[in-house]
């Protein structure tokens, strides 16, 4: 029972896939659904792509072993969110562009500054393998197959109906799984689990008051987790793209707000379900395996398929939604960026919108492909994504953010702050020997912000007219007569956001 129900799971994610075919026509359509999100797709989405296996089962798992205190993590990604969408989704959804590179081109007028799309591209591509490692285990206790099938199931999956209908098909798929994922916490596993601890009398009875001490995890912990999740919400491509999707400047704003809230509970139910797990379960040598393991042994039959699914539907959110954002990263910027850098002219824009979101499925189905190969090659890619991670904060957080509060900041501040705060992040790793220490993080954006204000300060101003259509853009105003389009106007791996491009 529980292997049909997942079954039908996979199967009708592939059937939404074919569904959300039919509403692409346009680059527009399948890289941000048309930017035509309505409150509860854009909420339901922007939920789904943020709580993905690490929130899910490692969030369970991190309270099987702190206990209360292990809801930091996911509670670290939902302020995250509520930051960006309380005081920056608004203005992103304004600037109407896909990718995070463009709008630092858009803003300090620099063809250079596309080169965060390497940093961005490496950090989406890794943030899908994870995910796909993560669902996959799984499908190794459910069908007993071997890691290199279990990927290649699911990788198959994610790629097919992400190739097949784009953002619509993730955005349809990502509801599915975010009512699954509402279901299998909130409705299932916390009340199973709690119950059969014996509530919290039960807990305390067995394990003591220490699993209800929020700041057990560490302060270290706490600290670093909102330094990595927190700024890491505010600027990674992935949730970037979900904002493009909202309808309008209100919805990005409330519908995340709403989400933000959503992931703060999400976390302290999976810390929840953890902390009574260690009651019931308290010998499990994997925090990781606490999530099945409470399924298997308290749930009956159909109702642990249920929340398997979810656990699934919540890493295949985030693997398809990364994978997405990988595709557009690559087309839109990093391409651009190699022909510039050997010489080849810019391709001509697509003046044929079925061809062009061919390309895009091209694209998608390509990374898609070495997303599954790279997952069926490696077991443990936590490091590799952690200095993705350190270097996608270290390095770019500062002329992001620095572009929407200081207007003084120029391109050669931003180009400044993103080199300084990569090769302190990756110098400082080097030095300790420890890719997985908190220093790296806080040296890098130290260097970057340093190097942000004082060559910013150093170089001219930016120039006035790339100003005019920022301010333009952010203001929803017609720009001025100099910008040459938009990127809506073009295709978007050769858009040109700012005049002086």
């Amino acid at each position: 029972m529980d292997i049909a129900i997942i079954v039908i799971y996979l199967a009708a994610m592939l059937g939404f896939g074919f569904w959300g075919r039919t509403r692409v026509k346009n680059s527009a359509d399948f890289l941000v659904a048309g930017r035509r999100l309505g409150p509860t797709l854009y909420t339901g989405t922007m939920a789904a792509v943020v709580l993905g296996g690490a929130s899910t089962v490692g969030g369970v798992g991190l309270g099987y072993k702190f206990g209360i205190s292990g809801m930091w993590l996911v509670v670290a990604i939902a302020v995250g969110l509520l930051l960006l969408s309380l005081l920056f989704a608004g203005r992103i959804q304004k600037l109407k562009v896909y990718t995070v590179a463009q709008m630092l081109h858009l803003r300090y007028g620099v063809d250079a500054t596309s080169a965060s799309g390497i940093v961005m591209l490496a950090y989406t591509l890794m943030l899908s393998v994870t995910s796909t490692i993560a669902y996959a285990t799984i499908f190794n206790v459910l069908f007993g197959t071997d890691q290199t099938v279990s990927v290649i199931i699911g990788g198959a999956i994610v790629l097919l109906y992400s190739a097949i209908g784009g953002m619509w098909s993730i955005t349809i798929t990502d509801m599915v799984q975010f009512v699954l994922k509402t279901i299998g916490v909130f409705f299932l596993m916390l009340p199973f689990a709690w119950a059969h601890a014996g509530g919290y009398e039960g807990i305390v009875k067995r394990l003591g008051t220490s699993h209800f001490d929020l700041g057990a995890i560490g302060t270290g912990t706490i600290v670093t987790f909102f330094v990595v999740y927190s700024f890491g919400m505010l600027i990674g491509q992935d949730i970037w793209q979900r904002v493009f999707t909202a309808r309008t400047p209100r919805v990005a704003k409330w519908g995340g707000t709403a989400a933000a809230v959503y992931c703060l509970l999400y976390g302290v139910a999976g810390a929840l379900i953890g902390t009574a797990a260690a009651a019931f379960l308290p010998e499990l040598a994997n925090k990781n395996d606490v999530y099945a393991a409470v399924a298997e042994a308290i749930l009956p039959v159909g109702v642990a398929g249920l929340v398997l699914a979810a656990a699934v539907a919540a890493m295949m959110s985030t693997a398809s939604g990364a994978l997405l954002a990988a595709a557009t990263v690559a087309r839109a910027d990093v391409m651009p960026l190699l022909r510039r850098l050997t010489g080849r002219r810019p391709a001509a824009p697509e003046g044929n919108p079925e061809h062009d979101v061919r390309a895009n499925r091209w694209w998608v189905a390509a990374l898609g492909l070495i997303v599954v190969v790279i997952a069926a090659l490696l077991n443990d890619v936590v490091s590799a994504l952690t200095v993705a991670y350190d270097i996608l904060v270290g390095g770019l957080l500062v002329p992001i953010l620095g572009g929407f509060v200081w207007r003084r900041a120029t391109g050669t501040g931003a180009l400044w702050a993103m080199g300084a705060g990569t090769v302190a992040t990756l110098g400082t790793m080097a030095a300790l020997g420890d890719v997985l220490a908190n220093e790296p993080i806080y040296v890098g954006l130290g260097a970057s912000l340093i190097a942000y204000i004082v060559a910013s300060l150093l170089s001219p101003r930016t120039p006035a007219a790339v100003m005019a259509v920022w301010d333009a853009r952010q203001k929803g105003t017609p720009e001025p007569a100099t910008a040459s389009g938009t990127p809506e106007d073009e295709r978007a791996g050769e858009a040109s956001p700012s005049p002086t491009r």
